[in-house]
């Protein structure tokens, strides 16, 4: 046990660059990556965290599944929320399923959903 004592010991004096080598020197030795340990490690962590994050979603993308009877009204719609010129909205509706506007609040992608809805338009929230 004193030897290891004393390793960790001469381990915490080593600087960065010296560490560094260490690391080399270890991975040439024994014919490992010190990244993919790294990377295994860290892999656990970021999935629970993807996780979390699915629950607590705050910013939400507007898309717009398909625009129903009154196309014409949903370009109209679809350059108002947008400021997109009337080729670019006629685009964008006949392309769908398209997102509309990303990275907005929920309350404001619930006021476009429902303001997309009112003329006829089928909009999902993601």
């Amino acid at each position: 046990m004193a030897d290891l004592a004393k390793l960790v010991d001469d381990l915490s004096s080593l600087t960065v660059l010296e560490a560094a080598d260490l690391a080399k020197m270890l991975e040439e030795k024994w014919g490992v990556s010190a990244a993919a340990a790294v990377a295994v490690a860290a892999g656990p962590a970021a999935g629970g965290g993807a996780a979390a994050a699915a629950e607590e979603q705050t910013e939400f993308t507007v898309v717009l599944a398909a625009a129903g009877d009154k196309k014409i009204e949903v370009i109209k719609e679809v350059r108002a929320i947008t400021g997109l010129g009337l080729k670019e909205a006629k685009d964008l509706v006949e392309g769908a399923p398209k997102p509309v506007k990303e990275s907005v609040a929920k309350d404001e992608a619930e006021k476009l959903k429902k303001q997309l809805e009112a003329v006829g338009a089928k909009v999902e929230l993601k």
